[in-house]
């Protein structure tokens, strides 16, 4: 993978491409807690985890910021098309870098582990990092007091996923968003491993 001399422009191309995928995806549903975003939003902290292993924590933040930036510009025709709220945008810009930055402050920290520990143990805590920050800037009451938006319908009172106890909707949202991230880190491990064999 060393000798591949796109790699880092195709990083920041599959990044961008990740992120703009992700912001069309989740405006449709799937299901009743998720969206099609659930899906191929993880696929962001693979490409981080694989620039971070093979062209070091720098490379990695400039391909984060790639990403950052496609966010922006994808927020902010989804605002003109009235099809997001500051708030969320915001939430999603705040995840989005914490998360991944704190994907690559792991991931160096812990390269001395095996090969798939690394990626897996940062990808967790990145995924709990990002999950918790957007969904509570973007729908909890707590920032509603500095966003007056029709967020509103993120606050009403369900069971948790449908059975647990009772909590606003956007904490099972959360939950379920979460729980895709975390499933996914496993076979994600595969084509980390596939295109780091021998790095």
């Amino acid at each position: 993978m060393q000798n591949l001399k796109y790699f880092v422009p195709f990083s920041m191309l599959a990044m961008g491409a990740i992120i703009a995928l992700s912001n069309i995806l989740v405006q449709y549903p799937l299901g009743q807690w998720l969206t099609y975003g659930a899906l191929t939003y993880p696929l962001a902290f693979l490409v981080t985890d694989l620039v971070t292993r093979t062209r070091g924590a720098s490379i990695a933040k400039r391909v984060i910021i790639v990403g950052f930036m496609v966010g922006i510009v994808s927020s902010l025709i989804a605002s003109t098309l009235e099809l997001t709220t500051l708030r969320i945008a915001i939430a999603s810009g705040v995840g989005f870098l914490a998360a991944h930055f704190l994907d690559v402050f792991v991931f160096q920290r812990l390269r001395h582990l095996s090969w798939w520990q690394t990626p897996a143990l940062s990808s967790t805590l990145a995924s709990v990092v990002d999950t918790f920050l957007f969904f509570s800037i973007a729908f909890s009451a707590t920032t509603f007091a500095l966003f007056i938006d029709g967020n509103t319908w993120a606050q009403e009172l369900v069971p948790l996923l449908g059975f647990g106890p009772t909590f606003p909707l956007w904490v099972s949202l959360a939950v379920a968003d979460l729980a895709v991230k975390l499933l996914l880190v496993i076979p994600l491990l595969l084509p980390y491993r596939a295109l780091t064999k021998g790095n």
